[in-house]
């Protein structure tokens, strides 16, 4: 499995022959520098935690210009208007050739200019061709039921948004990253995009304390495989 963030929830995830986009918020994006046709290129699948503009971001354009399949909660699929979609929500899981898609709770809100988008989600991706289970939490607060998420899913790679004001901050995503779940890569995400979010992964990491080495601290437009 290889991971490539491209800034603030955005990731591009390939595994067997499926790439899978994950919030892609490219375009407007004031730290995505990159070429959107270059970085999706390839794309079979886009997969939304959430309905907020900064996190559907190009998703119309790159299911247009790939025939991407659009993964996401009922409500997105619909006001989105791709055609090819598969529709879900928490406690659901979608499968597919080289991996599954679980829907799970997240802690947040989800609209779309204004326009109610259904639950927020974390998504779970099951890789069938790895041996590699990927939590995208999406944007979210901790909460006790991350135990029955790791119970359930065992996931051994986590994407985790720490930025504060909106999601977790450093000290409370440690917190739930070393209570909860026994990940082996975790790679940080949400913070450095706007000035009201952190600004760097510093906190995260001095609060993970002897679980630092786990923190994979990307630099945008980088990569890390796991297998």
């Amino acid at each position: 499995m290889k991971i490539t963030w491209l800034g603030h929830a955005a990731f591009r995830v390939e595994t067997g022959n499926s790439v899978i986009m994950i919030d892609p918020f490219l375009s407007d994006s004031p730290v995505f520098e990159g070429d959107i046709a270059k970085v999706s290129a390839g794309t079979t699948h886009v997969a939304l935690t959430h309905g907020h503009e900064d996190h559907v971001g190009d998703t119309v354009d790159i299911c247009k210009a790939t025939g991407a399949k659009l993964i996401a909660a009922y409500e997105i699929c619909m006001a989105l208007g791709v055609e090819n979609s598969e529709p879900g929500n928490p406690g659901g899981t979608i499968c597919f050739d080289d991996f599954d898609l679980s829907f799970v709770r997240a802690d947040h809100s989800s609209s779309f200019n204004g326009k109610y988008m259904g639950n927020p989600c974390g998504i779970i991706i099951t890789a069938k061709t790895e041996e590699a289970t990927l939590y995208h939490m999406g944007d979210t607060a901790m909460f006790s039921d991350m135990a029955l998420i790791n119970e359930l899913y065992s996931p051994d790679i986590a994407i985790v948004p720490i930025g504060d004001r909106f999601t977790m901050d450093g000290k409370t995503a440690a917190l739930a990253c070393r209570r909860y779940f026994d990940f082996k890569r975790i790679i940080p995400c949400h913070y450095k995009t706007f000035p009201i979010l952190a600004q760097s992964a510093d906190g995260f990491i001095a609060a993970m304390g002897e679980d630092a080495t786990k923190v994979d601290a990307l630099e945008i437009g980088e990569y890390m495989t796991v297998c």
